[in-house]
């Protein structure tokens, strides 16, 4: 699809009718519903364009209202096809599949006529939206015009209560559209146009405060098959599924040479800034993906535990059958938890058990440089890639994401103005980095860790702490931060002391989260929007540059749902599974989950909670019906493999 920055400018250019901004450069327009042609007339015309007017009503009706005639000869005169007893819910009855690839279709005030009230003009909408689907290029839009507060959208003032109003978003959402631009709909500047009412009356539509509503395909919802990793590990084979909430993100490669995504961007300044000022050295070489052994202080919950599989990779037929995808990692291998001796290779004859897990952090494998004794001094190494951590559902908590470790070893005493040169020179490639943004401001500061209550730890921070003792925040606000607010936690640094050549330096570890920093940096207030597989997100960041993300998809509907249930007798319940298993069932697309409910019954001690989670999609289309459908199959999960009692 056309980046949505390209199609804004198109639309911005004449945002009183969507007209030249979106005819321009399209080749075959559709318009139904047309009352006396006047809109239509408007546009024909227009280079490289070719107009298909349609309209509801028979030929001679159509006649019968005022300046018809003339519009109509006036479009057969330009080249225009003018086709009457047109209806816009069945448009692929009136074309040849040849000539169904249409690149704009409008549909100027929909209604059903007369008194018909909400309900029936959303049916009409729905019938209409699944139609265009069937007839409209991959690339196409659709231009819907309501009047001032029937959409339902926050672009409506006076806004109306959601169940009085057309519902425009969810509406199309249910034949696969999203809406990617709204604007002003100036009657006033179409040259010849003279609104209509229901069929051509002459009671017309209130134009006064209508709104063009544009709407682009969706990306569909993706269902993945599970995915199976191969790798090969003391000559043997070994496998393992990886956790359904991965399959789409354990293999992107943002961080790849040929990638423009901003994270790459963001992680090559700062190498290369960070390179000016200290000598440097980046890791490279294929860390593992999976850890083995205990965790001390990390709390079980938050560790995506891995059960490996000797000699037990899909079969030939499972394959052919799509029952996995299968991706090979030939030189994967694995860490314990680093000791003395730094990293060590798993054993041959190895127990397989459910010790191992998803690396959580990169934090090992800086510390394995140090420990084999193998750095300079006063060098800083740089360690980057994915870590995997179950956490709650919000939209800056992530359950993957790409980290970035620093490590040196300096003099023992020169900690304070070692750390402060990093954080600065930290700065200074992000606000070069924010030239490209110049309405954007940003601010970074380090902050002592001792200053922050627990409460007051972002995700990534309090995980952080269970790992180590922290010693300074590396902190971030925006202009839309609150005053008061001490900044979202993008990085933590850490000092430690270790038997090494010198009793005279000290270690510094310093752990940036890649993709918090590039959402706080490009305007992007939901961490799934990183992940996304649409083009038109890539395409608003030129190579090497960061600019301020405008949302391809407005408005996106969401709809809440209810679930209660009964706890087991005696176990605790893993709150964080309960939002690791909605992450899996919804595809991502519950964006919050909220305990509004607890009851206890004296007689036996059996507990009760109820959560309510909402659904709403970042980028794609998402249909009333899907989120059903989902909220089904949560329902079975959780009394799967929480073993709770539904109600």
């Amino acid at each position: 699809m056309p980046p949505a920055g390209d199609r804004r400018k198109r639309h911005e250019a004449a945002p009183g009718a969507g007209l030249s901004a979106g005819m321009e450069p399209v080749r075959r327009v559709l318009l139904v519903g047309e009352g006396n042609f006047s809109f239509a007339a408007s546009l024909c015309g227009a280079e490289g364009t070719r107009v298909v007017a349609t309209c509801y009503e028979s030929e001679e009706e159509v006649f019968g209202c005022g300046g018809a005639a003339e519009n109509v000869q006036r479009l057969r005169e330009k080249g225009a096809e003018v086709m009457f007893s047109v209806d816009c819910t069945k448009l692929k009855d009136y074309f040849l599949p040849g000539k169904r690839e249409f690149d704009c279709i409008h549909f100027n005030f929909p209604h059903c006529g007369r008194k018909a009230g909400v309900v029936k003009n959303r049916e009409l909408l729905a019938h209409f939206f699944h139609s265009s689907a069937e007839v409209l290029s991959e690339e196409g839009e659709v231009h819907v015009v309501l009047c001032n507060g029937q959409g339902g959208t926050p672009a409506d003032q006076p806004r109306r209560e959601w169940h009085n109003s057309w519902q425009i978003v969810a509406v199309a959402a249910g034949a696969g559209f999203i809406l990617s631009n709204i604007h002003p709909f100036k009657a006033e500047t179409i040259h010849g146009y003279k609104c209509t009412g229901y069929r051509s009356q002459d009671k017309s539509f209130c134009v006064e405060g209508a709104l063009s509503h544009i709407f682009t395909r969706s990306m569909p919802l993706s269902y993945f098959k599970p995915m199976i990793c191969e790798i090969e590990l003391e000559n043997r084979k070994v496998s393992f599924q990886v956790p359904q909430v991965f399959v789409d993100k354990i293999n992107r490669g943002f961080l790849e040479p040929n990638s423009n995504h901003p994270v790459r961007t963001l992680k090559e300044k700062l190498t290369a800034e960070l390179c000016q000022a200290f000598p440097l050295q980046n890791i490279d070489f294929c860390l593992s993906l999976l850890h083995q052994g205990q965790l001390d202080g990390v709390c079980h919950s938050n560790i995506f535990w891995i059960i490996l599989n000797l000699e037990e990779t899909p079969s030939t037929e499972e394959m052919s059958n799509g029952l996995a995808n299968a991706v090979s990692f030939h030189h994967v291998d694995f860490c314990r938890d680093a000791d003395k001796n730094g990293w060590v290779n798993v054993q041959q004859e190895c127990h397989i058990s459910k010790q191992y897990y998803l690396r959580p952090s990169l934090l090992p494998y800086a510390r394995a440089v140090i420990q084999r004794g193998a750095f300079l001094p006063e060098t800083l190494y740089v360690i980057s890639g994915l870590v995997f951590r179950k956490c709650f559902i919000t939209p800056y908590s992530m359950p993957v994401f790409h980290e970035m470790v620093f490590v040196s070893a300096i003099n023992r005493g020169t900690e304070k103005s070692y750390i402060q040169m990093l954080v600065n020179n930290i700065k200074t490639s992000i606000h070069s980095l924010l030239q490209t943004v110049p309405s954007f401001k940003l601010s970074m500061n380090l902050q002592e860790a001792m200053s922050f209550e627990t409460a007051e730890l972002n995700d990534f921070a309090a995980f952080e702490s269970q790992l180590s003792k922290i010693q300074y925040l590396i902190c971030v606000k925006t202009d839309t931060s609150d005053s008061h607010e001490k900044g979202s936690c993008v990085g933590v640094i850490r000092t430690a002391h270790y038997e090494l050549v010198s009793s005279e330096l000290v270690v510094v570890f310093a752990s940036l989260n890649l993709d918090l920093l590039a959402m706080l940096m490009c305007g992007i207030c939901d961490w799934r929007m990183l992940w996304t597989s649409d083009n038109r997100f890539l395409h608003q960041f030129p190579r090497g540059e960061l600019r301020l993300f405008k949302s391809f998809s407005l408005y996106p509907p969401s709809y809440v749902h209810d679930v209660s249930f009964w706890l087991p007798d005696g176990e605790q319940f893993d709150e964080v599974a309960f939002h690791t298993i909605a992450r899996q069932v919804s595809c991502e697309m519950v964006t919050s989950i909220q305990l509004i409910d607890s009851f206890q019954q004296s007689e036996t001690g059996r507990k009760s909670f109820c959560y309510r989670l909402t659904f709403q999609s970042c980028d794609k289309a998402l249909s009333r019906q899907v989120v059903a459908e989902m909220q089904l199959l949560f329902r079975k999960e959780i009394n799967q493999h929480l073993r709770v009692t539904v109600r």
